[in-house]
């Protein structure tokens, strides 16, 4: 059984969804596997990962509207705030979400439903250089 593992450096725009699915693809190509899985883990406590719908971004957008009214920035009961009102609302939204996403391969493709892409999703207003660390297991 072989493993493979890459790092992705995603540069956000600041809060939003940020498609990631074919970087992941040329990862899973790299590696050769035919059969398998490709794991994609984020490696930060303010953003997360998500399959969610690709072709229509009002989905993705009524998503994010959705948690923002979930977890508001200048809650007067968050305590950790040192590095903006969005700064606790990041960390619970990151908490709500995932970290990592897995999906099955077949045939050196990743088994995404017609509509699924996976996506990095920024919780902060501002841009970061994000993280992703994608491991094929696999033959």
């Amino acid at each position: 059984m072989a493993v493979f593992q890459a790092t992705l450096s995603v540069r956000t725009r600041g809060q939003g969804t940020q498609e990631i699915t074919d970087a992941v693809a040329r990862e899973l190509a790299r590696s050769g596997v035919k059969a398998g899985v490709v794991s994609v883990f984020c490696q930060h406590t303010s953003c997360s990962l998500v399959i969610m719908e690709n072709a229509d971004p009002t989905a993705r957008a009524d998503l994010e509207a959705w948690l923002n009214r979930l977890v508001p920035e200048n809650d007067p009961h968050f305590e950790h705030t040192l590095e903006g009102p969005d700064d606790m609302p990041s960390h619970i939204k990151m908490a709500l979400t995932r970290t990592s996403e897995t999906v099955p391969v077949a045939g050196g493709k990743m088994l995404l439903g017609t509509w699924q892409g996976i996506f990095l999703w920024e919780h902060r207003r501002h841009a970061h250089t994000r993280t992703v660390i994608v491991t094929v297991v696999g033959e």
